[in-house]
C-alpha cells in the first residue's frame, strides 16, 4: 500500500473511532449519571449537565477535525506549506471572540439557576441541621412540626462495619431516623456545625451545603414527588466520614401530618422526670444501647479504643477516676482532639446510662450509678 493510501483511509478511520467512542459514552449514559431529579432546580442542574456537554462534545469535534482536516489535508507530501498567522487581526478578534460568546451563553442559565438556589424566602418549613461526629441532628423550627428534633445515625451496626460482612448494597446509606418533609412545600434548610466542617448533600433535591461551626448557612428545596431520596456529607469530616449518610423521605402531606402528630405524642410520652432515681441493672441497658450508637465507633465494643489515635475506656483514668471529670469530658468533649461534645446531642438520661455503662464495664468496677439529676445540676 502507497504512502497516499494509508493516509487517504485515515479521515474513515477517525470518523469511526469518535462514532466508536461516542456510542461507548452513550451506553454508560445509561448505567452512570445524575440521580433522578426530585425537584425543578435538580432538573435544571440535570439538563445544565446534559447541554454543556454535548457543547463540549461539539467544540471538541470541531477543533479537532480541523486539525485533523488539516493534518491529512495539508501534509508536506502533498506539497502543503506552513501558514502564518503572525500579527493577522482577523485571527486575533476570531480566536478571542468565539470563546467569549461561548462563555456568555453559558454563563446565562447557570447564573439564573444558582440565584434561584439562594432563593430561600417564604418558605413553608424551616428545619435546622447540625452537623456531628459523626451524624446528623434536625431540629423543625418553623411550619408544620415545629418543635420536632432527633438525631439521625447510620442504621448499620459497627459490628457488621469492622466484619466487612454489609446486610445489602446499601448498608452505608441507611439511617435510623430520616428527615421527613411534605411534597410541593418550600422546605428551608439551615445548616451549622457543632466540630468541624460537614457538608449536607442530597443530589436528586440539589441541595448541597457547608456546615461549618458557628456559622449559620440556608439553603432549599421543594420536591415535586414522593420518595426516599439519599445522600452523604460532602466534606472530608474525619475517621467516620463514611458513615454519615443523608436519607429524606417526602411523604403527601396527610402523611406527613399524621407522621408530625405521632412524634409530638411521642415526644410528649418519653418526657424525662429529671429526679428519677434509675436502678443500676437499668441505667446499665440503657447505656449499652447509647454507647453502641454513639461511641462503638471511636472507642471499640471492647473499650480498648483505637492505639493512638482514639483512647481506651477499658481501665482509664478518666472513666475510673472522679464522676466529676467524666460527666464535664462527656458534656462538653476534649478541645483539641476528636472527643466530641454531647451536651446537645444527648438527654441528661442518655448521657447518665453510657457514663454509668463505661464506669461499670469491662474491668471498670466503680459501681457508680450515675442519676440524671446529676448531668442537669453539671449542665448550669
Amino acid at each position: 500500500m502507497t504512502k497516499q493510501a494509508r493516509w487517504a483511509g485515515m479521515p474513515r478511520l477517525a470518523v469511526a473511532g469518535l462514532l466508536a467512542l461516542l456510542s461507548g459514552a452513550t451506553q454508560a449514559a445509561y448505567k452512570l449519571n445524575f440521580q433522578q431529579p426530585a425537584t425543578e432546580l435538580a432538573q435544571e442542574v440535570y439538563d445544565l449537565h446534559v447541554w454543556m456537554m454535548w457543547v463540549c462534545v461539539s467544540i471538541f469535534v470541531v477543533v479537532f477535525g480541523v486539525m485533523f482536516y488539516s493534518v491529512i489535508k495539508h501534509r508536506k507530501s502533498l506539497g502543503g506549506a506552513p501558514a502564518t498567522f503572525h500579527e493577522n487581526t482577523r485571527v486575533e478578534i476570531l480566536w478571542t471572540a468565539i470563546p467569549f460568546v461561548i462563555l456568555m451563553v453559558l454563563a446565562w442559565p447557570v447564573t439564573k439557576t444558582l440565584l434561584s438556589m439562594r432563593d430561600s424566602s417564604n418558605a413553608d418549613i424551616t428545619i435546622k441541621v447540625t452537623g456531628y461526629q459523626w451524624k446528623w441532628g434536625y431540629d423543625y423550627l418553623k411550619g408544620e412540626g415545629a418543635g420536632i428534633k432527633f438525631m439521625s445515625v447510620l442504621s448499620t451496626p459497627q459490628d457488621q462495619l469492622d466484619n466487612k460482612a454489609p446486610k445489602n448494597d446499601n448498608y452505608l446509606l441507611e439511617v435510623d431516623n430520616h428527615l421527613i418533609v411534605p411534597v410541593g412545600k418550600k422546605v428551608r434548610i439551615l445548616t451549622t456545625s457543632n466540630d468541624v466542617i460537614h457538608g449536607w448533600y442530597v443530589p436528586s433535591l440539589a441541595v448541597q451545603q457547608d456546615a461549618i461551626p458557628g456559622f449559620i448557612r440556608d439553603t432549599w428545596f421543594r420536591a415535586d414527588r414522593e420518595g426516599s431520596f439519599t445522600g452523604q456529607c460532602a466534606q472530608l469530616c474525619g475517621k467516620g466520614h463514611g458513615y454519615m449518610p443523608i436519607v429524606v423521605d417526602v411523604v403527601s402531606a396527610e402523611k406527613y401530618a399524621a407522621w408530625v402528630a405521632g412524634q409530638k405524642q411521642q415526644m410528649a410520652a418519653g418526657a424525662e422526670d429529671p429526679n428519677k432515681v434509675w436502678p443500676l441493672a437499668d441505667l446499665m441497658k440503657h447505656g449499652e444501647a447509647v454507647y453502641a450508637k454513639n461511641c462503638v465507633a471511636c472507642h471499640q465494643a471492647s473499650g480498648k479504643g483505637i492505639p493512638s489515635v482514639f483512647p481506651a475506656l477499658d481501665g482509664s483514668k478518666i472513666a475510673t477516676g472522679a464522676k466529676l471529670e467524666h460527666i464535664k469530658t462527656v458534656l462538653n468533649g476534649r478541645p483539641g482532639t476528636a472527643m466530641a461534645a454531647f451536651g446537645q446531642q444527648l438527654s441528661d438520661t442518655d448521657i447518665a446510662a453510657v457514663i454509668t455503662f463505661e464506669r461499670n464495664s469491662w474491668s471498670n468496677k466503680t459501681g457508680d450509678a450515675i442519676q440524671p439529676s446529676e448531668i442537669k445540676t453539671e449542665r448550669h
